[in-house]
């Protein structure tokens, strides 16, 4: 890409300043992104203008993009209005909280969810804590999977070469059916637990619909996983057979994957092939190749369940101990449809991609959200961090591509995806971390500007309980609502305030009501604030600043809020203003106890940001960053210590892991 000269940006920014002059913030931004900057001005220039338009300092940004009519008139949010006879997105969230059980019949007829046998009630609150959701009836999930035309694409994957491949959904309903009835055969029946262990794939989500299908539950692992762990989750689920594949592919490495499920002590274990063929030689007598587990029978055998019946065991991260084990149930993906139909704005023939995996929600939340809406669910076989993948983006035609926060920052760093015209997405949607507002933007601009549905929820509530639409000004890193059919508010030491701890306001579809093996009460409703109206409170742990705006901004979890010199913080309001120092890539900020007691020690991990002009010492970072904090915070916080690291330790669903950067501090201090 031929990039703008000095003085063509100069005459531009003068341009942009003029017009500040006479304008609104906001609609001189507008003018300078639709007008007068374009792609050959690089994001850099991008970012001044967009800072220029809405302030300095202690940054508050200001709307990247505001919706046009078109798009206003195109969503799912105003078709659902105008039947319903409300007026815009806002009364509609509070017309869902306020008829629970309305909207959520609403949402399943949208989504053409088939019931074998009704249900009596949509809603069974007797028991709060357990509440009931499409109470008498049958059903099985799978079966609504399949609404889409059977002509059209249900998966579009790539090849290591690049190459295009169409699964429709008459040929994944075969494929699912020969697996199922290949399950029954080898004696899987309902209420049996059955993992997967493997990238996403066709094979995959047709392995995953299959177990389903046959009444038994799938066992979510991610395939990063060492043995310990799968063995751990494993024994959790109660595990009867396991699926995987012979190795992947990683940066060109070939990783053994069977090898270390056989080392978990995994039992009966259903083996692909990287290409599909099945591996060279098995490792045990019981373990099977995948084509000898085919049926010849193409048929669909659905095994009618109750609502709640499992169709899926998922885990929590487990950072911070032995992971929790979170049955989904059969309404459960209702809640991820429902949310990709009204906030990502997902119709018949989009595209959508999420990098992901099975063993992570987004990787199950991937195949609802997309088949309940007869949509496309769009697999790279290459990672979303290598340049292959923004030509597959551009090449099967995505229309909503899914992030996380630290991925965006890894395109910003090696300016991949730049080459590529991802005009044709409609929208981005990001979950996952805490987002960095210029990082945000940089997504944006990679697409010509489209909006951002940031997306914050968990395991536990099947999706977001806080996100954004498309109906709605984006501004980077703000949700704008509530999650329909579900209420929170935050306290801080048991009274209400705009900046605190969420409390969910239940019942929703897609909540959890139970744990494998662990006190799902004592984990939710154990010490909550006061009930108000017909709705018990629900702890969920995040903190959450609501905006003078009305928009809200996630502060981090409530674990990660910190004390110093009496003054509460969070984490991420500290590494918001740290990642916009030079020559940062990105930071940790922990707290530490004072070796013999004292208020805690402020520590900050960084990463700098590869190609810099002149290294960076620890000491000179320390005291830009103490700077910044007293010009941008407050005077009273101090920076104790910096450590540079070449990357902040995540866990397969890309969060820091906190935890061991403590460990690692206090490794450091006891060391010295």
């Amino acid at each position: 890409m031929v990039e703008t000269s000095t003085n063509e940006h100069l005459n531009k920014l003068d341009a942009i300043t003029a017009m500040l002059d006479k304008m609104d913030p906001s609609d001189a931004w507008s003018a300078a992104v639709h007008g007068i900057l374009d792609r050959s001005d690089g994001f850099e220039l991008h970012l001044q203008v967009y800072e220029a338009c809405y302030g300095h300092g202690s940054f508050s940004p200001g709307p990247a993009w505001i919706p046009s009519q078109a798009v206003i008139e195109h969503a799912n949010i105003t078709a659902a209005c105008r039947e319903l006879g409300l007026h815009n997105c806002r009364h509609m969230h509070t017309w869902s909280v306020e008829n629970r059980e309305k909207y959520w019949q609403y949402a399943i007829g949208c989504l053409g969810v088939k019931l074998q046998d009704p249900c009596r009630n949509i809603l069974d609150n007797s028991v709060p804590e357990t509440p009931v959701w499409l109470a008498g009836a049958a059903m099985n999930i799978v079966e609504s999977c399949f609404n889409g035309d059977p002509d059209s694409p249900a998966i579009i994957s790539s090849s290591d070469d690049g190459s295009l491949h169409i699964t429709t959904y008459a040929e994944l309903k075969k494929l699912t059916g020969r697996m199922a009835n290949g399950l029954i055969i080898h004696g899987i029946k309902p209420g049996d637990a059955v993992a997967i262990v493997m990238p996403m794939s066709p094979l995959a989500v047709a392995m995953y619909l299959a177990i389903i299908a046959c009444g038994a539950a799938v066992v979510s692992i991610a395939e990063s996983f060492a043995p310990a762990e799968i063995a751990t989750r494993l024994e959790l689920a109660g595990t009867r057979m396991v699926f995987t594949q012979d190795y992947m592919l990683r940066a060109g490495k070939r990783l053994a994957l069977y090898e270390k499920v056989v080392a978990a002590g995994a039992p009966t274990t259903v083996v692909a092939g990287y290409d599909q063929e099945g591996p060279a030689e098995l490792c045990r007598p019981d373990d099977v190749r995948w084509t000898d587990l085919l049926s010849d029978d193409e048929s669909l055998p659905l095994a009618i369940r109750s609502p709640q019946d499992p169709v899926n065991i998922l885990f929590s991260s487990g950072t911070t101990g032995e992971p929790k084990a979170i049955p989904w149930d059969h309404t459960t993906p209702i809640k991820c449809a429902a949310d990709a139909h009204f906030h990502q704005d997902v119709h018949p023939g989009d595209v959508v991609c999420w990098p992901t995996s099975l063993g992570w929600m987004m990787g199950p939340w991937l195949v609802f959200a997309a088949l309940l809406n007869r949509a496309t669910i769009a697999l790279s076989a290459h990672a979303p961090t290598e340049p292959p993948f923004g030509k597959f983006v551009l090449d099967a035609r995505v229309t909503m591509l899914g992030v996380v926060p630290s991925l965006v920052r890894a395109w910003r760093t090696t300016a991949y995806m730049e080459v590529w015209d991802w005009s044709g997405i409609r929208a981005f949607s990001s979950s996952g971390e805490c987002s960095n507002y210029a990082d945000v933007l940089y997504l944006m601009y990679l697409a010509g500007y489209r909006p951002v549905i940031e997306y914050c929820g968990g395991t536990e509530i099947g999706g977001a309980y806080i996100t954004g639409t498309v109906v709605q000004p984006c501004t980077p890193t703000e949700f704008t609502t509530p999650a329909f059919g579900i209420d929170f508010a935050t306290f801080d030491d048991g009274q209400h305030s705009e900046v605190g701890e969420v409390f969910l306001n239940g019942p929703s579809i897609g909540l959890s009501t139970r744990l494998l093996k662990g006190d799902h009460s004592a984990v939710y409703y154990r010490d909550l604030p006061p009930q108000e109206g017909r709705y018990t409170w629900r702890r969920h742990g995040d903190e959450v600043q609501k905006l003078p705006t009305g928009n809200y901004r996630i502060m981090g979890r409530v674990d990660d809020t910190m004390n110093l010199g009496g003054i509460k913080v969070s984490c991420a309001e500290i590494e918001r203003v740290l990642n916009r120092l030079d020559g940062v890539q990105e930071t940790a900020a922990v707290a530490a106890p004072q070796p013999g007691g004292g208020p805690s020690r402020l520590i900050v991990f960084a990463v700098l940001r590869p190609g810099a002009d002149a290294p960076i010492s620890e000491a000179d970072l320390k005291r830009a960053m103490q700077q910044t904090i007293r010009t941008e915070l407050n005077p009273l916080f101090h920076v104790s210590d910096v450590k540079l690291l070449p990357a902040l330790p995540r866990n397969a669903s890309n969060k820091v892991m906190r935890r061991e950067l403590r460990s690692l501090e206090t490794h450091i201090w006891k060391s010295i």
